[in-house]
């Protein structure tokens, strides 16, 4: 049942791209690039729905319908009914980050060493004067 369902989900989205696809773009003309329309309704000329138009509305429902089964079916053979989200931390379980001129915050009856930056033991060379 469920390989049945995948290969009509994929030779349905296959076949609705390729019905896009074959579709004529509207206002596709030169006049389309400098905003004529031909007409004065709201969203331009209105023609006729041709066979095309109707086999996109068409793939389109029974691809919709087919990712909602799937999902459904998929959801219920695995027998969880935890969210994607299950794993994750609460919000309120985070803590938030400190600002960024502030000092960390430091954990009580922690005892923390300052370590000093290392001293170089060499003099910088400097050049002589006059070369």
């Amino acid at each position: 049942m469920i390989g049945l369902l995948i290969s009509l989900h994929v030779l349905t989205g296959l076949i609705l791209i390729l019905v896009v696809l074959l579709q004529s773009s509207k206002g596709a003309d030169i006049a389309g690039a400098f905003g004529g329309m031909g007409s004065q309704t709201a969203f331009g000329p209105r023609g006729t729905t041709t066979f095309l138009a109707k086999a996109t509305v068409f793939l389109a429902v029974v691809f919709v319908a087919t990712s909602l089964s799937l999902g459904i079916i998929s959801n219920r053979s695995t027998g969880s009914s935890q969210s994607v989200l299950g794993d994750e931390q609460s919000p309120a379980a985070t803590t938030p980050a400190a600002p960024a001129g502030a000092a960390a915050p430091v954990a009580p009856n922690v005892e923390v060493e300052v370590v000093p930056p290392p001293v170089p033991t060499t003099a910088p060379s400097v050049p002589a004067p006059g070369q």
